[in-house]
């Protein structure tokens, strides 16, 4: 199935203090998980990590 995701852009807080990142957000289920940077790339992983995340054990297709 495909599912939207929200993107916010936030300092998160990596080893050495804060670092820009991305909150990308399930639109279903409205779970969330943090990744590091806000480049194309980083929305990709952020997709990738919901996927293996999923709290239902769904197999989502996640797009912006």
């Amino acid at each position: 199935m495909r599912v939207k995701i929200d993107v916010s852009e936030e300092e998160l807080d990596g080893d050495y203090g804060a670092v820009p990142g991305l909150i990308i957000t399930c639109t279903r289920c409205r779970h969330s998980v943090e990744v590091f940077g806000t480049e194309k790339n980083s929305v990709k992983r952020g997709a990738v990590m919901l996927r293996e995340e999923c709290p239902f054990d769904e197999d989502n297709f996640y797009s912006a």
